[in-house]
C-alpha cells in the first residue's frame, strides 16, 4: 500500500511566481492608469483654458 502524503498544514506556502496572465493583467492595468492620468491632465488643462477664456470675455465690455 502506498503512503499518503500529509498536507502541509502549518508549513508556509511559497508564493507562486508571476504567471503570464498575471503579467498581462498588471501591464494592462498600468496602461489604463497611465491613460486615465493623461485624460485627467488634458481635462484640467482644457478646463483652465476655458475658464480663462470665459473670464477674459466677461471682462471685456460689449461694444
Amino acid at each position: 500500500m502506498a503512503k499518503l502524503k500529509k498536507p502541509p498544514v502549518f508549513k508556509p506556502q511559497v508564493p507562486a511566481s508571476e504567471t503570464s496572465m498575471d503579467k498581462t493583467t498588471r501591464i494592462a492595468r498600468q496602461m489604463i492608469e497611465d491613460q486615465v492620468k493623461q485624460e485627467k491632465a488634458k481635462t484640467d488643462r482644457l478646463r483652465t483654458a476655458r475658464l480663462e477664456r470665459d473670464a477674459s470675455t466677461a471682462a471685456k465690455p460689449a461694444s
